[in-house]
């Protein structure tokens, strides 16, 4: 089983190179379904046919998927909608427009990443490849179930507790709905599934990133951040798509300004992002919709790789011994030492601030048990120093 995750921002093209990647991998005998988690489905729009909330043949051993909000919902969030529609009906709110008002924002991406877990368990796709929302709405969706784990820790038991000691006084004054065992029992499920969903995604012989990105000065800068945020949050990137690249038989004085200015950010990408692999796709003379023009894209991208291959494996996330302590080693490219900000919140948790995000870092009991020391840069690794109360 792989799982690829394209993403990159908005109108680079990554629908199109999820698709035409879908198709490669169903042309060389894999079974493979590839899925739009983005609000804005464009994937029926490349492959130019229908496509609906439940897997839908394309072509042989090739699946597609656009999830419909609501039916997702009924299965992922249920018994949680229905009392928050409840809610929302009680506040004076009624029929469907409480009903689509208790979807809350991102859950419709949220429920197409854990359609993934599904497909997985199914067992009957070799290649499960998914199109991502752009890439601030993706890092979102990946952070969620860290959040949700805090959630369900720390404040989830004190709610339930809370509900139980105070259900039958609220009831007695008030008509409010109060949120019973199914809704409780329902929030666990979904944190559950969450937990699955990141243990999937996070398994770096399973799952692979890749980034999307036009030769452009704000796609290049954009991508950066991405695959600093990936990397902070455990996911394993191991190619760079560059997208819309002007071939050299486009010709005249306006190609040959724009293939001059393409030449510098393209150099640019090669030193920003070795030795991540960094394949081209050019811009076509049509538009890439349609099965023949996604064949076209597969070969132009891949030649003859098989696009299921690990095509990178980086460095990863470890602790090293040292005669005072331990030394936590964790790759952060792109970012210089004055852009992180590292917090202790508890004995056991670390908190690494990168602009406006954060990342919640477990410690391993090793760990839990020192002291934080200095932190530092060393070339793209962040590390961190664990020693004794003791030492100085």
């Amino acid at each position: 089983m792989r799982i690829l995750l394209y993403t990159g921002k908005g109108g680079v093209g990554k629908t199109s190179v999820s698709a035409a990647t879908a198709l490669r991998c169903a042309q060389l005998g894999y079974r493979t379904v590839v899925i739009s988690t983005d609000s804005a489905h464009s994937l029926a729009d490349s492959f130019d046919r229908p496509l609906g909330p439940e897997p839908v043949q394309i072509a042989e051993n090739l699946w597609g998927q656009e999830l419909d909000v609501l039916h997702q919902m009924e299965h992922y969030w249920g018994t949680v909608q229905e009392y928050l529609a409840s809610v929302l009906s009680w506040r004076g709110l009624q029929g469907i427009i409480a009903e689509e008002t208790s979807v809350l924002p991102g859950m419709e991406e949220l429920a197409s990443l854990l359609q993934v877990v599904y497909l997985h368990d199914t067992g009957d796709y070799d290649v499960i490849i998914i199109d991502a929302a752009p890439t601030g709405a993706t890092l979102q969706l990946l952070t969620i179930p860290e959040i949700g784990r805090w959630y369900i820790q720390k404040i989830f038991p004190l709610q339930r507790k809370a509900a139980a000691v105070s259900s039958p006084l609220i009831r007695a004054i008030t008509d409010m709905p109060i949120p019973d065992d199914r809704v409780f029992e329902a929030i666990k499920d979904l944190h559950a599934q969450l937990d699955r969903m990141q243990g999937l995604l996070t398994d770096r012989q399973m799952t692979s990133a890749r980034l999307v990105l036009n030769p452009e000065k704000m796609a290049i800068k954009e991508t950066q951040r991405t695959y600093t945020y990936l990397t902070l949050y455990g996911y394993s990137t191991d190619a760079i798509i560059c997208n819309r690249v002007f071939p050299e038989e486009a010709s005249g004085t306006y190609f040959d300004e724009w293939r001059s200015i393409q030449a510098g950010y393209l150099e640019t990408i090669e030193q920003s992002f070795s030795p991540l692999p960094i394949f081209r796709a050019p811009y076509f003379a049509r538009e890439v919709v349609g099965i023949d023009m996604l064949r076209e894209m597969a070969g132009a991208l891949f030649a003859e790789r098989d696009p299921t291959e690990v095509l990178y494996v980086g460095e990863q996330q470890e602790v090293v011994k040292q005669d005072d302590g331990y030394k936590l080693c964790i790759p952060l490219p792109f970012v210089s030492g004055e852009q992180i900000d590292l917090t202790r919140s508890s004995h056991d948790e670390l908190i690494i601030h990168i602009g406006n995000r954060k990342h919640l870092l477990s410690l391993p009991h090793s760990l839990a048990a020192l002291e934080t020391g200095k932190a530092r840069k060393e070339g793209s690794i962040l590390c961190v120093d664990f020693h004794n109360a003791t030492k100085p």
